[in-house]
């Protein structure tokens, strides 16, 4: 027997809602009688034999084992800026650093800043705030959540498999990180030209003109030990010095995520505010160095030749995409712990937006040493400029080499890369673990908890040896290539589309008025701007990124270095990138098979929101909340003859 919440008499309150279990007795003149089928009046009021003088019964319940709820509570930011400072420490990860000042100046210097500021606004800004949105409204998970349209659970799925990818090789980068820091502790550096090993190198360098750098070789040689492997099936044994540091991150990981958000959000504090110290450390001393304005000269000078180039505007598109971490799960599960009233188009402004500014003062502060590198080695900038890896653990330690107390300089470059990986980190395993817990809500019990992270950062560890093997830095490439390739643009593109058609993006944008409850006029008048991003301009500019990546992975032939990779291993790496974008066509062919009726119906009921949509947040639709009520009342032909008489 069903009932709706308003029609509960006021003695009867949800949380005093026996259980199934429990079974009812109807007490009249004639004793106990065996509980029928039946109807409840509106009012409460139950209908019995003892006919339309006598009032009616008053129900007897016998106590039965209550239920128990298997998962605790969800838990919550301690405050605002716990969440802001997380979201920015997740967004301004190592590609701010190494990554946009190579592109900037690759792409045409100052030029490229307007192919990067369009992309902005009509592709990160509007796919930051729907997934922080989505996350902040359903309050789950990034599979959960998608009970606002159960043919899309396909998305969360692929969104934990492609954080899974991310972790598995981000943390190879903190555990570089970790061996440079360890080094620098000496003077002079390992990987300098003073250093005892690379005399003889630096000599020969200098004299031949070859631009093999003592920085180069240590890196390789020393950390790497690629010059022993001769390529992808020959992965050789692992480097321990690299495994014992990679321990390490996973072991620091485990306990800042121990206590969830209540521990990592606390850390935010420090990893998310100490690298923005550093940069401005670094500009100031970037700017006393000789040469140091040709390497900002390099890095700004435009070159507006470059706009007619496609690669100019997906080099734009994709950096924004990856730097604000759209699409991982991230955002959207850091964002369910929000309050429900948290004004996330003011968050997405400033997160947005200050994280692209990170980036462009970034590049001061790399190209200014670089700059004074090129001047001392009498070579143009171009020549010892790099991106990835390369930058951060070859051409910058070698420019950090030849400044004055390098060690110290040394120190404070590497403590900066670690707390940029250990927060976007931060944000990939959060989007893993609350998926999965939100799945399982058993799994929040502490004790649980703890073994499914000390497992899963086990499980990452034991997987992650492979790519610090001699030849791991060819498996690293690899996964690096695929894992956030087109896999990634099909998923947010779906997630777009989804949103925008399935669930419908009027719907959305009344879920964002409803949450930030008191909305200014702009925000109002953004929604605009965001409706027609959702609808048309967004899913475009996807296309296009989606267009090119296809056309230059068939054009384009993967390398490291001179190794060319072969076609099974490129086979390997499209591998990865379809696993995570197939299980959209898996799980919503699983939503539509579990719905009944004719194709078409069981279609349209796979993209309506489940009942339990907004429960987490209080804003449950009243009307559809039908509430299965315990009880069970014998009736007489009495109590029709009565009821009819009333």
């Amino acid at each position: 027997m069903k009932l709706l919440p308003e029609q509960w008499n006021d003695g009867l309150q949800k949380s005093q809602m026996p259980v199934p279990e429990m079974q009812v007795e109807t007490v009249g003149a004639a004793g106990p009688v065996t509980p029928l089928d039946s109807t409840l009046q509106p009012n409460g009021v139950s209908l019995d034999s003892g006919g339309p003088q006598q009032p009616p019964p008053p129900l007897q319940i016998q106590p039965g084992t209550p239920s128990t709820d298997p998962g605790l509570p969800r838990q919550t930011w301690g405050g605002k800026y716990e969440f802001l400072l997380s979201c920015i420490g997740y967004c301004v990860g190592l590609g701010n650093v190494w990554r946009f000042p190579y592109l900037c100046y690759r792409n045409g210097g100052g030029a490229f800043l307007i192919p990067y500021s369009i992309m902005l606004f009509f592709t990160g800004l509007p796919l930051f705030l729907m997934e922080l949105s989505l996350g902040q409204y359903g309050a789950a998970g990034p599979i959960t959540v998608w009970k606002c349209c159960p043919i899309l659970k396909g998305i969360g799925v692929g969104m934990l498999l492609v954080s899974s990818l991310v972790c598995l090789y981000y943390n190879v980068i903190i555990a570089w990180t970790f061996y440079y820091l360890g080094m620098s502790f000496q003077s002079p550096l390992p990987w300098s030209c003073e250093a005892p090993a690379y005399v003889n190198l630096c000599k020969n360098v200098s004299q031949n003109g070859s631009r093999f750098s003592a920085s180069e070789a240590f890196w390789n040689e020393r950390v790497l030990g690629v010059v022993y492997s001769t390529g992808l099936s020959d992965p050789g044994p692992v480097r321990w010095e690299l495994a014992i540091c990679l321990l390490v991150a996973w072991i620091i990981i485990f306990l800042c995520m121990l206590k969830g958000i209540h521990s990592s959000g606390k850390i935010v504090y420090f990893t998310a505010t100490f690298p923005y110290l550093v940069i401005i450390v670094l500009i100031i001393r970037g700017a006393t160095l000789e040469g140091s304005i040709d390497g900002v000269r390099f890095y700004l000078t435009a070159d507006w030749k470059r706009l007619q180039s496609a690669q100019v505007w997906n080099d734009a598109a994709s950096q924004i995409f990856y730097s604000l971490g759209i699409g991982f799960g991230g955002l959207l599960s850091m964002a369910s712990y929000n309050k429900f009233d948290n004004n996330v188009i003011r968050d997405t402004l400033v997160i947005a937006i200050g994280n692209c500014c990170t980036s462009f003062f970034a590049g001061f502060a790399i190209f200014s040493v670089l700059g004074h590198m090129a001047w001392k080695k009498q070579v143009p900038v171009g020549k010892v400029a790099d991106s990835g890896p390369g930058l951060a653990f070859v051409a910058y330690p070698e420019a950090l080499a030849l400044l004055p107390g390098s060690p110290f300089w040394a120190i404070l470059f590497f403590l900066m890369l670690f707390t940029l990986g250990v927060d976007t980190l931060f944000g990939n395993m959060e989007g893993i673990t609350t998926a999965v817990i939100d799945e399982i809500p058993l799994l929040r019990d502490w004790k649980r908890k703890t073994l499914f992270l000390a497992a899963l950062c086990f499980g990452f560890y034991l997987l992650g040896l492979l790519l610090i093997t001699e030849g791991g830095i060819y498996w690293f490439t690899l996964i690096d290539s695929y894992s956030t390739s087109f896999g990634l643009i099909i998923i947010t593109l779906f997630m777009c589309l989804g949103i925008a058609f399935f669930y419908g993006v009027n719907q959305f944008c009344q879920d964002i008025v409803d949450m930030i409850c008191r909305c200014p006029p702009w925000c109002a008048k953004l929604l605009i701007y965001f409706k027609a991003c959702w609808v048309f301009f967004t899913p475009v500019l996807l296309l296009f990124i989606l267009f090119y990546i296809f056309l230059e992975m068939y054009n384009t032939a993967l390398r490291y270095g001179s190794y060319e990779y072969p076609r099974w291993g490129k086979a390997l790496g499209i591998c990865m990138g379809v696993l995570c974008c197939i299980q959209i066509p898996v799980w919503a062919g699983v939503a539509i098979f579990r719905e009944s009726g004719t194709l078409t119906d069981r279609f349209k009921k796979s993209i309506r929101p489940l009942n339990s949509w907004r429960t987490a947040n209080g804003q449950r639709d009243i009307s559809s909340e039908v509430i299965d009520v315990p009880y069970t009342v014998n009736l007489t032909d009495q109590d029709y003859t009565w009821s009819s008489t009333v």
